[in-house]
């Protein structure tokens, strides 16, 4: 891991130089103006969200965005469950763009009964020239409602609400390299609030990997993956748990971006799909997912309201 955690620093460095090098030229060729340089780079990816975990991508100021995520159940579950079809979980959620630089949402997912709300905050954006990266920070906290556990007469332990809490934050560092190419890093840390404290720390560390290789003008292969650092050997509900890794395609449709994935996490909150997944890759544990966005313009900008709402 860390001879890959090495290489993959080896690549940026390197293809940030060979970029570097690329304007260099251009500003003796006389191609690169002043505001050019300045302009912001766009579309690093084309959703607020890779696959499980959040882009860089935050949505205009006054845009909803009314998303779906579905996942099936375990392909390994044979014909008596349909390979799985029988066997789903949704996630519906709502995300907002407050201010170009600040998004917030809610949601719900089937799995676990559970409620999350959270932000993004956009605090660098990768400029033509001078700003090599877009970093931004999203939080989550989320809230499981399924009944509590039965607690023994013989155990004074209570059953706190917080034991259902569980909070994820993350750096989200991106580059887009060229117009075909995106790359993003992601450390991460879970707090869960309850766990067994004489094994495992409370605190999962993770580095997430995320990247978008654009193969049409409307469809793009995505990926993900994220390495425990901390608690690789959690147990959940006496079962081992494994690294996250999703595979899908980004398919442009109009008003909407639908995005299909092969994964072997079911969960879809960030506390399920870093730290929390039970199923493995090598078993054929694998889940057919799909999400559907469709954003919808809530507040017009200033100049649109200016000039009547023509095209709106």
């Amino acid at each position: 891991m860390r001879q890959f955690l090495a290489s993959l620093c080896l690549f940026t460095v390197c293809s940030a130089t060979t970029f570097a090098q690329a304007d260099s030229l251009m500003d003796m060729l006389g191609g690169n103006t002043a505001d050019q340089k300045k302009e912001p780079v766009t579309n690093t990816f084309k959703a607020t969200r890779i696959i499980n975990s959040s882009s860089v991508e935050n949505l205009g100021a006054g845009v909803l965005d009314f998303r779906i995520s579905h996942r099936f159940g375990s392909l390994d579950q044979g014909s008596e469950n349909f390979f799985g079809l029988d066997n789903a979980t949704t996630r519906l959620g709502l995300d907002y763009g407050v201010t170009p630089w600040l998004m917030i949402g809610l949601g719900h997912s089937a799995f676990n009964k559970e409620y999350d709300g959270s932000l993004k905050v956009k605090i660098l954006r990768q400029r033509k020239q001078g700003m090599p990266i877009t970093l931004s920070y999203a939080g989550s906290v989320s809230l499981q409602t399924t009944p509590a556990p039965s607690i023994p007469a013989a155990d004074s332990t209570e059953w706190f609400f917080s034991n259902r809490l569980y909070y994820t934050n993350q750096l989200l560092i991106a580059r887009k390299f060229g117009e075909r190419f995106s790359l993003q890093i992601m450390p991460t840390l879970v707090h869960y609030n309850i766990v067994d404290s004489s094994k495992y720390s409370n605190n999962t560390i993770a580095i997430g990997i995320g990247g978008r290789v654009k193969l049409t003008k409307r469809i793009a292969l995505t990926g993900e993956y994220f390495y425990r650092v901390t608690n690789a050997d959690l147990t959940l509900s006496g079962q081992k748990t494994y690294n996250a890794l999703s595979i899908g395609f980004d398919i442009e449709t109009g008003g909407h971006v639908f995005q299909l994935m092969v994964t072997n996490a079911q969960g879809i909150t960030d506390r399920t799909s870093v730290g929390q997944v039970t199923d493995s890759w090598e078993k054929g544990a694998l889940h057919i997912g799909f999400n559907i966005s469709r954003v919808f313009t809530i507040v017009k900008p200033k100049e649109f309201r200016k000039s009547g709402g023509a095209g709106w």
